[in-house]
């Protein structure tokens, strides 16, 4: 099946120009002018006039709570799994799961069989191995064998430090994790990073200091998230990200005012990534640690956030999109994923030009949204 968009004016995520995308079947097989007629006498084809539409890379969300999260308000408190709908209402073409707090009632082979079947709907996902504590569930009793045995399986995550509801590992505990992590991935050819959640703690980000100066982990397979904590959790991640660490930042109400905080005081913005810590539970602790409060996240803020970067923080709509898209495949080694390039996966959004509101979204080649209506469910939606 043939799919030409046509008259739309694209960013790789970089500003590429007014081109046809010609995609057939999974992949971008063309980009730039494309005989329709004579395409048209040959295949059956869908054409998509992107005419006022900017074409782009679909986002990857590299931190999501495939099968729910939470539970630290009581059993009633666990969220739910996410449905493909929400994920393609949300502009998103490829997900990376994970755990959060409970190890216990929430299971590593339940997440996996959740992956997999999200990608018999239809987008792509992956997961990491582990919770927030260590020793850290895992499928086959090892981190390193989980990366390098499971297909799905591209790092270790998220691990909790700075936090109360962590283990309150050692750093060396931790730093045995993350070189499992990384044997796996360079013997499967995948990130094998290991993907940690930061919390409010007085340490900050000391732990991931320790683990490029003391361990000789490389920076590039230490993936911190919920950076924006506090404004000195900030400006760790961003000395952080000038030694070749990649930092996240949890999609919220103030993202656009980070992203913009980050840059303006020398970030590397190619080593930054939003997610939306989708599904997740979100916990308001007093200072003495008890729970004052609780919500849960959606997917639908994190490019929402990502836009407003652009319209009101003077944010280039390249670099923005590069948060979502190019910056996160390149954290996470996903040779495919995150441009608009011939031979890369057709997951692409036609995003309205003036208002960058989600119109249509492809996903592998797919038609999943049209016209801002889901037009490929869940099995069970």
């Amino acid at each position: 099946m043939f799919t030409l968009i046509k008259n739309g004016d694209v960013y790789a995520p970089e500003h590429v120009g007014k081109k046809s995308v010609l995609l057939n079947g999974r992949l971008i097989i063309k980009i730039g002018d494309v005989d329709e007629a004579q395409l048209e006498s040959l295949f059956d084809v869908e054409v998509i006039d992107a005419e006022g539409m900017i074409v782009s890379p679909g986002i990857i969300d590299p931190h999501v709570h495939l099968i729910g999260g939470g539970g630290e308000g009581g059993f009633a408190t666990r969220t739910p799994e996410l449905q493909l709908s929400n994920i393609v209402k949300a502009g998103v073409t490829t997900v990376v799961g994970c755990l959060g707090t409970d190890g216990t009632t929430r299971h590593m082979t339940s997440l996996l069989a959740k992956a997999r079947g999200l990608e018999d709907e239809g987008i792509t996902a992956y997961i990491y191995t582990g919770n927030y504590h260590v020793p850290t569930p895992t499928i086959t009793s090892s981190v390193k064998d989980d990366v390098i045995l499971i297909d799905k399986v591209i790092g270790a995550g998220e691990i909790a430090i700075s936090d109360s509801r962590s283990a309150q590992p050692s750093v060396q505990e931790v730093a045995k994790l993350a070189a499992e992590a990384r044997v796996g991935g360079l013997l499967s050819k995948k990130a094998g990073v290991t993907h940690f959640h930061v919390g409010i703690g007085k340490e900050r980000l000391a732990f991931l200091r320790a683990l490029i100066e003391d361990y000789e982990i490389p920076p590039a397979n230490i993936y911190a998230t919920h950076i924006t904590r506090s404004k000195a959790l900030v400006d760790e991640a961003i000395e952080l990200s000038h030694r070749g660490a990649y930092v996240d930042i949890t999609a919220d109400d103030h993202t656009a005012e980070w992203i913009e905080y980050f840059k303006d005081n020398g970030g590397d913005l190619q080593h930054l990534t939003v997610s939306s810590d989708g599904n997740g539970s979100l916990p308001v602790f007093d200072d003495k640690g008890e729970m004052t409060g609780f919500g849960v996240a959606t997917q639908e803020l994190l490019f929402a956030q990502v836009a407003d970067s652009v319209k009101n923080r003077d944010v280039p709509l390249h670099e923005a999109l590069a948060l979502v898209t190019l910056n996160t495949a390149t954290a996470l080694r996903f040779e495919h994923k995150g441009r608009v390039k011939v031979g890369m996966d057709a997951d692409l959004l036609l995003l309205d030009q003036e208002t960058l509101e989600i119109n249509h979204v492809f996903a592998n080649g797919q038609h999943m949204l049209k016209e801002k209506e889901v037009i490929v469910k869940g099995t069970f939606e």
